[in-house]
C-alpha cells in the first residue's frame, strides 16, 4: 500500500501529466517515424526528453503535443521530437576489435575504398573508421572516402565540427592523439579537433533507416551498422539487411554490435565472425541486381 501511495504522488508532482496512454501514443509516432520500438521500461526517460520538448514549444500538456504532431500543426517538431528519443551513445574505437579487421579487409584493396558508417551519432565511430584507413594505407590522404549518416541532426552538427572534450580521447595511443587531433589553446584549451585530412575523409548526411529511397548510390566495402538495430523489432531489422545487400560489394563486411545478431533475421548475410557479416552465397550479381533496381522503384 505505500508503495502505492508513493508512487502516487510521484506520478503527481510531475511538472506535467503524462499517463500510459500518452506514452502508448508517443511509441506509436516514434516506430512510425524511425522505427524505434521502446519498450516499457522507456517510460520515464520518454517524460524527461520530451519534457523539455513541451517546456521549449510552450505547450502545457503531452495531450496537446501529441495532438499537433499527429495533426501536423508544428511539423517543424518532427525533427526535434525524433533527436530527442534517439540515444546516441558513442566512443573513439568502440568495440575495438572491428578495427584490425577492418584495416586487414582494405589492406587487399588496389581500388578506392567506400564505407557507410550507418549511425554515426556525434562522429567518434566514421573518424575512428578514418583514422583506421589512414594507419592501414600509411598516410592521411588514403584511397577513401567514408559516408556517415544518422537520423539525429544534432548531433550530425557535432560529428561535421570534429570538436571534442580532451577526456573523449583520453584512452587513444599517444602517437594516435598527436596525429589525428589537434589540441585547443587559450580559450579553447580543454578541446580537440580531428585534423582536416580526417574531416575531409567524411561526408556527413541525414538519412533516417526506415526511408523508401536512400540517397547513397555505389558499392561499399564496409557498412557499419551498429548498435542501432536493436531499437528496431525483428521485421524492420530484415528489411533493412534487404536493402543493405545491393549496396555492398561482394566482398563487402557488415559489422554489428556486439549484442545484435542477425542469423534469426535474414538469410541475405552469413556470420564471419565476432559480429562481422558478410553476404550469403545466394546474393550473386544477378539477385543484387534485382534488389537494386527494386530499391529504385524500377521493375
Amino acid at each position: 500500500m505505500t508503495k502505492s501511495i508513493d508512487k502516487a504522488r510521484s506520478d503527481t508532482s510531475k511538472e506535467f501529466a503524462f499517463n500510459s496512454r500518452d506514452f502508448d501514443r508517443v511509441r506509436d509516432l516514434i516506430y512510425k517515424r524511425a522505427g524505434i520500438s521502446l519498450a516499457d521500461s522507456k517510460q520515464e526517460m520518454v517524460y524527461s526528453r520530451l519534457a523539455r520538448r513541451l517546456r521549449a514549444t510552450g505547450i502545457s500538456s503531452f495531450s496537446e503535443y501529441l495532438d499537433g504532431l499527429e495533426s501536423n500543426q508544428i511539423e517543424s517538431e518532427w525533427e526535434a521530437f525524433t533527436n530527442a528519443l534517439t540515444t546516441n551513445l558513442t566512443s573513439f574505437f568502440r568495440e575495438e576489435h572491428h578495427f584490425p579487421i577492418l584495416a586487414e579487409h582494405i589492406a587487399r584493396k588496389h581500388e578506392p575504398v567506400n564505407i557507410w558508417c550507418s549511425a554515426s551519432s556525434t562522429g567518434e565511430e566514421p573518424y575512428s573508421i578514418a583514422i583506421t584507413l589512414c594507419e592501414a594505407f600509411g598516410t592521411l590522404r588514403p584511397p577513401a572516402h567514408i559516408i556517415a549518416t544518422d537520423i539525429d541532426t544534432n548531433v550530425l552538427e557535432t560529428a561535421s565540427r570534429g570538436v571534442y572534450n580532451l577526456d573523449r580521447i583520453e584512452k587513444l595511443s599517444a602517437e594516435r592523439t598527436r596525429k589525428f587531433f589537434l589540441k585547443g589553446k587559450g580559450a579553447q584549451e580543454g578541446l580537440v579537433r580531428v585534423r582536416p585530412e580526417l574531416r575531409d575523409l567524411v561526408t556527413f548526411k541525414q538519412l533516417n533507416l526506415l526511408e523508401d529511397g536512400w540517397p547513397l548510390s555505389g558499392e561499399f566495402d564496409a557498412i557499419f551498422c551498429r548498435n542501432v538495430m536493436i531499437y528496431f523489432d525483428k521485421p524492420t531489422q530484415g528489411k533493412i539487411l534487404k536493402k543493405f545487400v545491393p549496396l555492398m560489394k561482394s566482398d563487402g563486411l557488415l559489422f554489428a554490435g556486439h549484442s545484435e545478431n542477425f542469423l534469426y533475421v535474414s538469410d541475405d548475410f552469413k556470420l564471419r565472425g565476432k559480429t562481422v557479416y558478410e553476404l550469403g552465397k545466394s546474393q550473386t550479381a544477378g539477385n543484387k541486381a534485382t534488389l537494386r533496381n527494386l530499391q529504385k522503384g524500377n521493375p
